[in-house]
């Protein structure tokens, strides 16, 4: 029966990317650019992607695409879809990793063969991450059933439910991240009576309630430092708000935050004075890719939500020694939001140590339902700041974090519809350069029309993690939560 099902399931796509097999006769070549989707032209892609399927959106009946190089090529045909066999796509990219390979499309159109101009894509040998996690969500957050922390392979179309709320009382899960783009160092923040922040390390699983007393709250936004030993955590009262505008839907605010360390090996929280300040909101802490700096944002308290619109969040960091386990005792501001009259979110350091991404709002903490939020990026060599005109969109860009040699990052962008949030690559030279984004590849290209589900916070790792949904059901069931104590 199992073997039957997914025999149908292979015929079925079969029947969906492939057509008849006619060849193009009397064929025109036309000016205008061929109506892909996704838009897959003239990006810059990695030796190991998964095949960039895509469709075309005029009334198409028969197509065939031919993707050209030095050593190989490849001609696929299709009705209005084109799925490129996964063996010969990786094949060819492997041939021509470093080289640029030419598309040529050729499709008929109301009975008559058109070419249109030819794209490219460009190849290169520096790796993708080959896992992304995100969290598949419905984009209101008014309402929502189901919640899944997933985990896809990019080189395939595999994908793997890591975590799933209708398993743990249907509670919220969120905030997951990864230490070294590593699966084997992980952790996410379950809700619910029974739950904690799962903490996996080398496939090891604890609950831990990072809370105490001396805390606002629970730790929410965090990050691992390069050790695994800690992690750098805000400690928010978070507050949620609708909009009536329809342009902005959702706003999400602190009244109180401050930022906290969790030493996970002897379970101890650590806190500052400097960074739990209550004329000063502090989040998004994340640490330096050698350790010793925490970069965060913070912003001068005000009335909320009377004076939101007056809410600046500016780019600072930290000093922290790892052997002593002490924080710094000197702030320095690298980001001026006063100078800036904007807003500061997420920043994240490449793990080369050399840039700081960062979104850029108009004001707030929030900014995946703020149209303008663009993606900057800090080279912390010199101070100097890229707008990345090649990346931001004219809708949301935010929720990003890089590959572990650098030279790619993710980040999810409401751009298109302005409401599913999807993932996005994009590759940054040596010259620290950013080239064209691309769209995480589907099987069918069609998926991101009929999927009624953001892609929030992608997060890329070289390595699966070593548990799945089942084991974090046992674990929000049956497992007692560690307690930490303050330093």
């Amino acid at each position: 029966m199992i073997y039957n099902i997914k025999r149908l399931i292979r015929l079925t796509m079969l029947l969906v990317c492939t057509a008849c097999t006619s060849q193009p006769k009397q064929v025109t070549e036309v000016s205008e650019p061929a109506p892909i989707y996704p838009d897959y032209a003239n990006v810059t892609i990695p030796y190991n992607i998964a095949p960039l399927n895509f469709l075309l959106r005029n009334e198409v009946s028969a197509l065939q695409v031919t993707v050209s190089g030095q050593q190989e090529s490849l001609t696929v045909h299709g009705n209005r879809k084109v799925c490129f066999p996964l063996r010969k796509w990786k094949n060819l990219l492997e041939a021509e990793k470093g080289q640029t390979l030419t598309v040529t499309i050729t499709a008929k159109v109301e009975g008559k063969w058109l070419q249109y101009p030819t794209f490219t894509w460009k190849v290169v040998s520096e790796k993708l991450d080959s896992f992304l996690s995100y969290r598949l969500i419905e984009p209101g957050y008014e309402v929502w059933n189901t919640i899944q922390l997933c985990e896809r392979n990019i080189e395939t179309f595999e994908e793997k439910v890591i975590a799933d709320n209708n398993l743990v009382d249907g509670n919220c899960m969120n905030c997951h991240i990864y230490g070294k783009q590593s699966g084997n160092l992980s952790l996410f923040h379950l809700r619910g009576k029974n739950g904690g922040t799962i903490l996996n390390r080398n496939g090891v699983l604890r609950k831990l309630s990072l809370k105490n007393d001396q805390m606002v709250s629970g730790a929410v936004y965090g990050d691992f430092h390069p050790s695994g030993r800690y992690g750098v955590f805000s400690s928010n009262i978070i507050i949620p708000a609708y909009h009536a505008q329809n342009n902005k839907r959702l706003e999400v605010y602190d009244t109180v935050s401050d930022l906290v360390i969790a030493d996970f090996d002897n379970n101890k929280m650590l806190i500052s004075p400097q960074t739990a300040r209550k004329e000063v909101f502090e989040t998004f802490p994340t640490f330096s890719a050698d350790g010793n700096w925490i970069y965060y944002c913070a912003s001068p308290a005000v009335e909320l939500p009377d004076s939101l619109h007056q809410l600046h969040y500016s780019l600072c960091r930290i000093a922290f020694d790892a052997e002593k386990g002490e924080w710094g005792n000197h702030i320095d501001t690298l980001w001026n939001a006063a100078e800036h009259h904007a807003s500061v979110c997420f920043p994240k350091a490449s793990p080369d140590g050399r840039y700081l991404l960062y979104s850029v709002a108009d004001y707030g903490t929030f900014p995946i339902w703020h149209r303008e939020t663009d993606l900057k990026l800090m080279d912390l060599q010199n101070s100097q700041i890229d707008s990345l005109p090649t990346i931001n969109s004219d809708r949301s860009d935010t929720y990003h974090s890089w590959s572990s040699n650098s030279r790619w990052f993710v980040f999810a962008s409401k751009r298109g519809d302005g409401q599913y949030g999807k993932p996005y690559f994009a590759y940054i030279s040596p010259d620290g350069t950013a080239g064209k984004p691309f769209v995480l590849p589907q099987k069918d290209p069609e998926h991101y029309d009929y999927t009624f589900k953001s892609y929030n916070i992608p997060e890329l790792s070289s390595s699966p993690v070593l548990f799945g949904a089942t084991a974090i059901q046992k674990i929000y069931n049956k497992m007692p939560v560690e307690k930490f104590d303050i330093k």
